[in-house]
């Protein structure tokens, strides 16, 4: 109801803007018509005509982008409360059980090790919130020193296997270097956040069958690259430039089924320009898989 009162609002803004610049145009012309002697007055006439139209453009481009942005902050909140909610109440059910029922030492087992992965999806959500609060702080440098980055994507690989239970085959690691290696300036956390965003983001995002291809590559003397590639749900063009952007979640029906904050991207792209680099996503269009790319200047 609320998204819908918004769009509303955008529609009677537009309508409003459209208005007033006909009436202002109306207006301007029949006066400039009557008064086409006066020259002074006709060139105040055009210069206030042009601050008016100017002003009520700024006016409705302002309205709008806010409407929109507290549209995404409902959505986020929307979003938070269900990555939080949901573990929470799964760990209430089964402590609930185990309190109340006589349950058996495998079954007891089998709940401790969900409870323990719903915990870890309650940190994951907290850390993200966490850390999108950090990277809004651009004026926050980075804690620089040497980095090997080929030995780091390995960990965030090896982390990922295990948080989500793949076999070695799901993910695929090559590295294309030269001698001097792939060791950068940056701080190696925050790093190995940006990169496990990335996989996590593949991961989920390659729905039930998961193939992802992990690369740590050297593109010149200054730069090295690590690219992640998975055969997933794909992104549409349209769409690439935004996914990074605070909150943004693409919008659709085939992403309905995918939750999320709309952090991930956001911290990554955050974290890669503190470190002078860049990040890019590529996609062929939806069901077409994509690949991200962050780009680093080597050490």
């Amino acid at each position: 109801m609320r998204i819908g009162g918004r769009r509303k609002s955008v529609v009677f803004f537009l309508t409003l803007g459209i208005c007033l610049v006909v009436i202002a145009l109306a207006l301007n012309v029949g006066w400039i018509l009557l008064n086409w002697r006066e020259v002074a007055l006709l060139v105040f006439g055009v210069i206030f005509f042009a601050l008016i139209i100017t002003g009520l453009v700024l006016n409705t481009t302002f309205l709008i982008r806010e409407i929109r942005r507290n549209e995404q902050h409902d959505a986020f909140i929307n979003a938070v409360t269900h990555e939080l909610k949901t573990p929470i109440t799964s760990l209430r059910l089964y402590l609930e059980t185990l309190k109340t029922r006589d349950v058996d030492e495998a079954r007891r087992r089998e709940f401790y090790d969900i409870m323990l992965a719903d915990t870890d999806r309650l940190f994951q959500t907290v850390e993200q919130v966490l850390q999108a609060g950090r990277a809004s702080h651009k004026q926050q440098r980075a804690q620089l020193r040497p980095v090997d980055l080929d030995e780091l994507v390995r960990d965030c690989l090896d982390l990922t296997r295990l948080r989500h239970n793949l076999d070695d085959g799901a993910l695929r690691y090559t590295e294309r270097l030269d001698g001097a290696g792939a060791r950068v300036a940056g701080d190696p956390e925050e790093l190995r956040a940006a990169v496990s965003n990335l996989l996590d983001n593949a991961v989920k995002y390659s729905d039930k069958d998961v193939s992802i291809s992990v690369e740590v590559a050297t593109l010149d003397q200054a730069r090295v690259a690590v690219r992640v590639a998975d055969r997933g749900i794909g992104i549409p063009r349209a769409q690439l430039k935004r996914i990074f952007k605070r909150f943004y979640r693409v919008p659709g029906g085939f992403m309905a089924r995918f939750k999320g904050t709309g952090l991930g991207l956001f911290i990554v792209r955050s974290i890669v320009e503190r470190h002078g680099g860049r990040v890019f996503a590529e996609s062929a269009g939806v069901g077409q898989g994509s690949t991200f790319t962050i780009q680093l200047p080597r050490a």
